[in-house]
């Protein structure tokens, strides 16, 4: 479960089968089956994820190749295709496209201000550089499957990266490290030398950072993806998340994120802690 949301109240619905197979690519169980929809007039018919983000598409396609190390592989925009589809599944309304944008977007700030000794890349011995593919990889994947009254996203979410990455051409290394960045947004508690870990874990909380209108906006989101949860537990479960947020050391871990967006990310759950309690 993510450290930036509630935990969700029991009496939850009942645990589905698998999602429907497309574009060939390795698909993962779904947490709930879906009734199928009415199928949309052309003047209803909503664009499809791929089409609605071209530029997230043209971003995904890029980063696969860089990540296949010069491999060959498989066209990478099937894969790419079924990831939007599953981050812009009608019942996300934080986790979704916005939110993938957003990480990517962070993770290249991150990435630009690392420090020169920190910037060779992967494998290069002590002080060696992130693996910035398979990061970005990790932000791609870190929440593909979603649901909010589950507690197993996250590990359906690496075990989806395990099984299409090493179709798709990615080194199985690599895989494993994607994998393993997914499994650590559970805690976001990377360790001191985990340089993968912190950019993801700091990427992924940037949006405890933004101005009070935009952070107002994330917990109003979050608060939609809940809405099955009674308002007295969701005050109980969100306001532990928060005071376990605020008695931490530090709330991120690379330098640049501690200088630039830590003072805002106390302000914003500081105050959001003092509504939920009033």
């Amino acid at each position: 479960m993510s450290t930036t949301e509630p935990p969700p109240a029991s009496g939850r619905p009942g645990d589905g089968t698998a999602r429907r197979p497309a574009g060939g690519t390795a698909r993962e169980p779904a947490d709930t089956a879906r009734p199928n929809p009415a199928r949309p007039t052309p003047e209803t018919a909503l664009p499809a994820p791929a089409t609605a983000h071209p530029e997230l598409l043209d971003r995904w396609n890029a980063l696969l190749i860089d990540a296949r190390e010069g491999a060959d592989g498989p066209d990478p925009a099937p894969y790419g295709e079924d990831l939007l589809g599953r981050w812009a599944e009608p019942h996300r309304r934080y986790h979704g496209t916005a939110h993938l944008r957003a990480v990517l977007d962070r993770l290249d700030e991150l990435a630009a201000r690392l420090p020169p000794e920190r910037e060779a890349g992967p494998g290069t011995g002590a002080g060696a550089g992130p693996d910035l593919a398979a990061v970005r990889l990790a932000a791609w994947f870190h929440d593909a499957v979603y649901r909010p009254d589950r507690s197993e996203n996250e590990e359906r979410s690496a075990r989806l990266a395990e099984r299409a990455l090493p179709e798709a051409g990615v080194p199985a290394a690599r895989t494993a490290e994607v994998a393993r960045l997914v499994r650590l947004t559970v805690t976001h508690d990377p360790a001191d030398d985990d340089l993968d870990g912190a950019l993801l874990c700091d990427a992924d909380l940037a949006v405890l950072a933004g101005t009070p209108e935009q952070y107002a906006h994330y917990a109003a989101e979050i608060r939609q993806e809940y809405a099955f949860v009674p308002d007295a537990a969701f005050r109980e479960g969100r306001s532990a998340v928060l005071r376990q947020l605020l008695g931490l050391p530090h709330l991120f871990r690379t330098g640049y994120a501690r200088d630039h967006w830590e003072p805002a990310a106390r302000h914003n759950l500081t105050t959001e802690l003092g509504l939920l309690e009033a």
